[in-house]
């Protein structure tokens, strides 16, 4: 997904290495106003899971893009991104909560 540009911003072959998506979205956390301290490469992989499975795709499909080997760690993020979903938020958007 992340290829390296040469110093005239051609793309070169080949990928970047984790550290170096790493920093790139540390750097842009931080342009945006967030706490770069909070983000890493990994979040990109955990966002795509978790909008994966909020989609309805299957944690086959899920684990053949993230390359995770066990349905438990894809369950791991599919639990986490269905914390902001259900009856509490249900009453939150109905104005039933402050």
């Amino acid at each position: 997904m992340f290829r390296p540009l040469d110093r005239f911003q051609r793309v070169q072959p080949g990928r970047l290495s984790d550290k170096a998506v790493a920093l790139v979205v540390k750097r842009r956390a931080k342009d945006v106003g967030l706490d770069p301290a909070r983000y890493a490469g990994h979040s990109l992989r955990a966002g795509l899971a978790t909008s994966a499975a909020a989609a309805g795709a299957s944690e086959r499909v899920i684990m053949s893009q993230t390359g995770h080997r066990s349905a438990d760690m894809v369950r791991r993020y599919i639990r986490e991104g269905s914390l902001f979903r259900g009856e509490w938020t249900d009453l939150w958007k109905k104005g039933a909560l402050p």
